[in-house]
């Protein structure tokens, strides 16, 4: 059974978020001198922290490029999405990536050549994930966004949760799966 698999880039297969936040700690806690963490849970630079548009528009312009041309690859994606592709699957990259910052975009496309990764489409800058997954017919949506992975579940799509730990659960049903790993990704897909 050939599947179209929608899949997300940070915090999916780019360690980005994870790296977004320690930066962010310690822009938080050495440049501003705040204690400014208000909501752990929160995905958002915007709701994390009790940074001014300014402090915030900053951090974005000094450091959003530069950490995303150190971020890893997150464990087993690339070879989860080798083997996906290897069996025919198609693959297709919805990302809100390059919307703030136009070439990290760019880095991705370059990291993804590195590594030998390559997908069947690209969707850039997409904040609402729904009408692409919609217009695409995709069988599985893999994202990190508590609030993608709300929204296109309740929309009748199926949809695998990439839950960092400190982010907010969702109710697991029919639509919605949480996993924590490539591994969980793989045998769901596999199963289902």
């Amino acid at each position: 059974e050939k599947m179209k698999i929608g899949i997300d880039i940070d915090g999916v297969i780019l360690d980005y978020e994870r790296v977004l936040k320690t930066y962010g700690d310690l822009y938080d806690f050495i440049e501003l001198k705040k204690g400014g963490i208000i909501n752990r849970n929160e995905h958002y630079l915007r709701n994390r922290y009790d940074w001014t548009d300014e402090e915030r528009m900053n951090f974005v312009n000094k450091y959003f490029l530069k950490l995303s041309k150190q971020t890893p690859l997150i464990p087993g994606a690339k070879d989860v999405i080798n083997m996906l592709q290897k069996e025919g699957n198609e693959l297709i990259v919805i990302s809100a990536r390059g919307g703030m910052v136009e070439e990290m975009k760019d880095v991705a496309i370059e990291k993804f050549k590195e590594e030998g990764i390559s997908f069947n489409k690209y969707y850039w800058k997409q904040d609402d994930k729904l009408e692409v997954a919609q217009k695409e017919n995709i069988d599985f949506m893999i994202d990190d966004s508590y609030d993608v992975c709300k929204k296109l579940s309740a929309n009748g799509i199926k949809t695998i949760y990439f839950r960092d730990k400190e982010m907010k659960k969702l109710e697991q049903n029919e639509f919605l799966k949480e996993v924590s790993n490539w591994g969980e990704i793989y045998r769901y897909i596999r199963e289902v």
